[in-house]
Order: structure tokens, then C-alpha cells, then sequence
């Protein structure tokens, strides 16, 4: 339709109509609709007839669901208007993929990409239109559990994958392409900054902070065509983000440009309440339309209250009319008004999810996420080694992750299957030892006799998935003490000790990494975990994950993260016996392991670090230059990393802010020159009067395998 049309239909829409078409439901609330009258009808100030106006559903998946849902609706809808369907697809729809953070320690864009095409693609079929992915979250605290939604704590990284995941979904042509769907970025904004890490809690941070690391990756996700954004649950300079004019209007829309559907996260319109923003719904609602809000999710202040703010004058129906031509511009987009079925269809559905393809990319994708933190010579296994497998993870299904909802662990292939795969089943003897939180002496002593006979103990150790996620915030992120002990016990056989680890968050690793000979980071794997887990530890796969996130040494030095500012008493190797520093008594300052750190099977050795000039003006391009050549006797995947630090700015600037990177695929002996170019443009930054420019001055430029083991050169811009 054209917007001309568009506009045309909504002039024929009452009020009632068009306050609906503003509100997202349960699909509960239109299945059995007698039945609601004086239930969750009634509960959110809504009539029957308004139920045939609501916009949007959310969770309703399964193309048979799906269709039937719309047919209703169709049937009861005035004018014609078709109803979008949307769900949480985080990381997969059946075929689940590694979590965000996972997925992320790939260092590689097209896996990403990937991965979210396949997502769109059964989720198309089921009948879904609309993701609720990607979070483009920055996150710097580990104890918020939602860290495994994220892609970590860089905000020029995060800002490629939120990149990358919006092509995946969306595709080169939303409305032709019935295999894609439109993504929803999150949470607008800065709602991986929560205090103490404790989810919904409140962001308190300097706008020009806020603009330097945490925008960045939502802008990004819009420049790559993403079709809405989900508003945050928490305050931004003191107002909760769902009302905030000055972040959604003056800055979303005007200053950036956004002209799709913003839609408030769960209930977070009427949340304004309990935070003191606003005293009862009517105030709610007319502060989250003020700052643009075009749809609630599941809360009753617009079905309520609006109608009421227009005819008092207290709201202008513009508004209102600007919101709605949003939601039918959505709609059109996606061709439900040609097409209201889109893409759903259950003899496809049976054909598409969960095939082969889709199975074999999950496979190698997981592989992929897997990031070798210690190896002290114990892996990859060999096929003819008897194995003991021992842990919690050894046979569980819970490998999806949270978010995973419509993924089935009784599909994912467990540890112990993927085992199997590569050696004969008689070499594994297998025992849970515990279970996640707690375990009995007997399971303990089964565990070291199944260990009795073994050349390697394999332990699958971790969280449970609901210790992560959304509303999963942990005060202590070490394992479970339980699990620890085990570990500790099973040590004292004197056997080597591999660890497994399945976990959504960076953990304090103390108790397993000095226990263990070699420890592998699985996250949570997904639907093929099991197999490239295997892929992993029998070398199949030479593990080339690395970090996006670091690990800390301790939960008391949390926050901590590679890109930081100095301070004026910094520690250094010559003042570690001085006390007036800024340091720890009792740990060190740095963490266990450095954001972008990750082993191999092989080792790289880097040349030296050469650049192009000593000088750089404002219009010249620096290259910087080092070979690296794989000095290993196994082919393997190096990332090069390219940092640059701003010695003396305006405003303080990070120690390494990462600026670029090259993945290396070297065969053994085979060298490779890797060339990044930088340009004045990528060293500007926010000043303190928020303007982004640069200074002229000393820069130091950087490059390694990881943020803390580089070579650095030094070059002045000239201005």
C-alpha cells in the first residue's frame, strides 16, 4: 500500500480503533474471548470489540496457531487490518544456536548473520513476524544475568554483530522475502549498566558515557535498516527510558532519524508507576506517548486511559495518529496486507525446522563459540583414550540457554551423545557426580569409580539456565560449591582433568581453573552442543573462540573491563610494592582472563609491529602492519587485534579502545600480513561538550592475539 493509502485507512478508524491497534497482547486474550469478559479482559480495561483492533500479539508460534489466529481476527476486524505476530527469537527459534555471548566469541560477522537468517526462517514458517533480537546491550558486570543476551563489552564489536544479526533476520527485502522478519533492537537504552548488576535496577551515567559506549551498537542496528526498538526497563539521567522525551523523541527520533515502531519491553509502561515517574496509569500513558511510545507490551495504561487524555485535552490525537500510521507502515512492510498468513505454512514448517542444514550450522557454529582458556598438553583427546565423563552437564539436555523457549532440550544433543560420536561408547564410563547446587556422597563415590580406569576426566560443570537470563542476576558467579568439591576430589586421582564449562555469564573461575589441566568455555551451546563440543575436544574443530567479555579474577572487581580509563596513582610493575596506588591488598587489578583472549592447538608467532609514518594528518590513513605466521604443527584460526589509545585527550580516554580485527585461517608454517588502516575519524570521540572530533597528539597503536599481550607503536596526529 502506499503511504497515501495508509493514510486514507486510518482516517476511516475511530478512536477506539486506533488506541488498540497501540496495545500487544498474550494470544490468550483473543483464543477464548467469552471467557475473558470478567478476566484478563476485564483486568486490562478492555471490551471485546477492542480485542479485535489490538495491533500486535506476542508468543503465539506454530503456523497452524498462527493461521487460525489470524483467520479470526480477520474475520472480526472492521476495516481489514491484519494483526502482527511477534516472539522472543534470541538465539534460535527450534534450531537453537550458542547463546549471544557464545555466538560473539566467534569474532565472526558471517556465522552471526547466519545464524539469524536460519532463526527468521523457522520462525517465518511458524508464522511469526517480528523478533524481539538483537540486544545491543553493553555489558560490563557479569552478575547481570542478562549478560548472555549481550554480545559483551565493546561497543565498536557490539556494534558489527548488532549489524550482522539485522541483515540475518531482515534480509535485503522484508516484504518479498516471506523467509525473513523484521528485528526489534534492545533495550533503548543502556539497560546492561544496571547497579550491582541486579536486573531492572537503575543506569546513573554522564550523557557523554552514555553517547561513547553504550549508544553506539542501537545506532548501528538502525543504520542497518532494523525495523523497531524496544524501550528499557530502567531510569536514563533519572527518568524511566519508556517515558524519557528527551531520550525517545529528541534523540531516537529527531536527532537520528528513527521513523519505526518503538514498543515498550513487558509492562514497562505501567512500571513508570512503582519507579515514581508517574502516580496512576493516565499519567503512565500519557508520558510514554509524549516521548513516542508507539506500542505497550502487555500492560492496560493506553487501553485505559488515552481516549480519555485526547477528549480532556490533555493529549494530542496527533500523536496518537503518528503512532498508529507507524504500526500500519509495519504492516505493510511485511505484506500482511496482501498476505496476512505471510510466510506460515505447516507442510513447509515440517520440512524447514530442525533439517540437516539447519542442525549442521548450529553445529559448526557452536564449535565455533567454544573458547580454550587452559591447556596444559591435555587436549585434543584421542579416539583410542578411555574417558571418564563426569558432572551435571554430562548427560543433561539443558544446553539450550534461557531464551531458547521454543527450542526442546529433548532435541539437543548431549555431551555424552556428541562423546560417543567420536570414540566407541566402551571408552566412556559416565557418572553425574552432583547435581548443579547440591549432591550426595554417593553420587561422589560413583563418580571416582567411573574415574578409577580412565586416562582423561572429562567434567561437564556450569549453571543451570535459570541461574542466567533475565531476572537471573548472581551476587557470587563462581561454580556452585558442590560442583567445586567434586572437581577438587576427583583431582586428587592424579589423572588429567579436562573442564567443560556450560554457563551464560563470564564466572569467577577460582576452584576449577587451578584443578583442572585444560578448561574449555561452552557457554550454552544449543541444539548441537553435544557434537561440537566433541568437534572441540577431539580436534576435529581447533578451537578459535575468543572473548568478548573478561573474565574477572574476582566478583570484587567488578566492573572491570579491558577498554578503562587510567587514574593519576596507576599501577605499574615498578610501583607493586607501593601502597599509595590505585590497587587491590588481596588481588590483583587485572582480570583472571583479558577481553578477546582465547587459546588454540597451535601457536602464532607475530613479526614485528610496523607503521606507515610517525605522522598522521588529518586526511591521511595509517597503516599498521605485522606478519604472523602459524608456528604450530596444526592448521588453526588466529584473530588479530588492533587497539589504539589517545594519550592525552580533552576527556580522559580507555587505556585500548579496539578499533579493528582480522580473522587468519594459517596452515602450519604458513605466514600471513595483516594490514589495518586507520583513519583520523576513527579517533574521535565525545568531548565534554558532547561534540565528536579529535585531538592532535601522541596516539599509541596496538595489536595482538588478545587486549593485554600486544606490541605497540607510537604516531602523532597533526592537525
Amino acid at each position: 500500500m502506499t503511504k497515501r493509502s495508509l493514510t486514507d485507512l486510518l482516517a476511516q478508524m475511530t478512536l477506539d480503533e486506533k488506541i488498540a491497534q497501540l496495545v500487544q497482547l498474550t494470544p490468550n486474550f483473543l483464543n477464548d474471548n467469552d471467557a475473558n469478559l470478567t478476566g484478563p479482559l476485564a483486568s486490562m480495561g478492555l471490551n471485546p470489540e477492542a480485542v479485535w483492533n489490538v495491533g500486535s500479539v506476542l508468543s503465539a508460534v506454530g503456523a497452524k496457531e498462527t493461521i487460525a489466529l489470524q483467520e479470526q481476527y480477520m474475520k472480526n476486524n472492521r476495516l481489514g487490518i491484519p494483526l502482527i505476530l511477534m516472539a522472543d527469537i534470541i538465539h534460535g527459534y527450534r534450531t537453537i544456536f550458542p547463546v549471544s555471548l557464545g555466538l560473539a566469541s566467534s569474532w565472526d560477522m558471517e556465522l552471526a548473520e547466519r545464524s539469524a537468517a536460519i532463526a527468521a526462517k523457522e520462525s517465518s514458517v511458524a508464522g511469526i513476524h517480528v523478533t524481539f533480537a538483537p540486544m545491543a546491550d553493553l555489558v560490563r558486570d557479569p552478575r547481570w544475568g542478562r549478560v548472555m543476551e549481550s554480545t559483551g563489552e565493546d561497543p565498536y564489536l557490539n556494534s558489527e554483530f548488532a549489524r550482522a544479526f539485522v541483515r540475518g533476520f531482515q534480509g535485503s527485502d522484508l516484504t518479498g522475502d516471506t523467509d525473513r522478519m523484521a528485528a526489534c533492537v534492545k533495550h533503548f537504552a543502556a539497560y546492561g549498566a544496571a547497579e550491582g548488576g541486579r536486573d531492572y535496577n537503575t543506569v546513573n551515567m554522564s550523557e557523554r558515557q552514555l553517547r561513547e559506549s553504550y549508544l553506539p551498537a542501537y545506532k548501528a542496528a538502525l543504520e542497518e535498516g532494523c525495523e523497531l526498538v524496544m524501550t528499557s526497563f530502567n531510569v536514563v539521567d533519572g527518568i524511566p527510558a519508556t517515558g524519557n522525551r528527551k531520550l525517545m523523541r529528541d534523540l531516537l527520533r529527531e536527532e537520528w532519524g528513527f521513523d519505526g515502531v518503538l514498543i515498550s519491553d513487558w509492562g514497562a509502561v505501567q512500571e513508570m508507576i512503582p519507579h515514581g515517574a508517574a502516580e496512576d496509569n493516565a499519567e503512565a500513558a500519557h508520558k510514554a506517548i509524549a516521548a513516542g511510545v508507539d506500542m505497550e507490551m502487555m500492560s492496560s495504561c493506553y487501553a485505559q486511559s488515552l481516549k480519555e487524555l485526547v477528549q480532556s485535552g490533555q493529549v494530542d490525537e496527533e500523536w496518537i495518529n503518528e503512532s498508529v500510521l507507524r504500526v500500519l507502515q509495519l504492516k505493510d512492510k511485511l505484506g500482511l496486507f496482501d498476505n496476512p498468513f505471510r510466510g506460515a505454512d505447516e507442510q513447509r514448517e515440517k520440512e524447514i525446522i530442525l533439517c540437516d542444514e539447519h542442525r549442521q550450522a548450529a553445529r559448526e557454529i557452536a564449535a565455533k563459540s567454544c573458547v580454550l582458556l587452559k591447556n596444559e598438553n591435555v587436549l585434543p583427546l584421542r579416539a583410542e583414550q578411555k574417558i571418564a565423563l563426569i558432572g551435571p552437564f554430562a548427560q543433561s539436555g539443558d544446553v539450550l540457554g534461557p531464551w531458547s523457549i521454543w527450542g526442546s532440550q529433548d532435541e539437543a544433543v548431549q555431551l555424552f551423545a556428541g562423546l560417543a560420536g567420536k570414540t566407541d561408547v566402551s571408552r566412556i564410563a559416565v557418572a553425574e557426580g552432583c547435581g548443579i547446587t547440591s549432591g550426595t556422597e554417593a553420587q561422589a563415590q560413583q563418580a571416582i569409580l567411573a574415574a578409577q580406569d580412565a586416562d582423561v576426566i572429562v567434567l561437564a560443570l556450569g549453571e543451570a539456565s535459570e541461574m542466567s537470563g533475565e531476572a537471573g542476576s548472581r551476587s557470587d558467579i563462581r561454580l556452585p560449591e558442590v560442583q567445586l568439591q567434586l572437581a577438587y576430589r576427583l583431582q586428587q586421582l592424579g589423572k588429567p582433568v579436562v573442564a567443560v564449562l556450560f554457563n551464560g555469564r563470564p564466572l569467577d573461575l577460582h576452584g576449577i581453573i587451578d584443578v583442572a589441566d585444560a578448561v574449555l568455555e561452552a557457554w550454552y551451546p544449543g541444539t548441537e552442543g553435544g557434537n561440537a563440543i566433541a568437534d572441540v575436544l577431539y580436534g576435529s574443530v581447533n578451537p578459535a573462540g575468543r572473548l568478548t567479555m573478561s573474565f574477572p579474577y574476582s566478583v570484587g572487581q567488578v566492573p572491570v573491563y579491558y577498554n578503562s580509563y587510567n587514574t593519576g596513582r596507576p599501577l605499574t610493575p615498578a610501583n607493586a610494592d607501593q601502597r599509595y596506588v590505585s590497587k587491590y591488598l588481596d588481588i590483583p587489578n587485572a582480570p583472571l582472563f583479558p577481553f578477546g583472549f582465547g587459546l588454540s592447538y597451535t601457536e602464532f608467532a607475530y613479526g614485528d609491529l610496523a607503521i606507515s609514518a610517525a605522522e598522521m594528518g588529518e586526511t591521511d590513513k595509517l597503516t599498521v602492519s605485522v606478519q604472523v605466521t602459524n608456528a604450530g604443527k596444526t592448521a588453526g584460526e588466529e584473530v588479530v587485534q588492533l587497539y589504539v589509545r589517545d594519550l592525552a585527550g580533552e576527556v580522559v580516554r580507555p587505556l585500548k579502545e579496539l578499533k579493528g580485527y582480522r580473522k587468519l585461517k594459517l596452515e602450519p608454517g604458513e605466514s600471513a600480513d595483516v594490514q589495518f588502516t586507520l583513519t583520523e575519524e576513527q579517533l574521535r570521540y565525545y568531548h565534554s561538550d558532547l561534540t565528536f572530533a579529535s585531538d592532535a597528539g601522541l596516539f599509541e597503536v596496538h595489536v595482538g592475539p588478545n587486549s593485554r599481550d600486544t606490541a605497540v607503536q607510537t604516531f602523532r596526529l597533526v592537525k
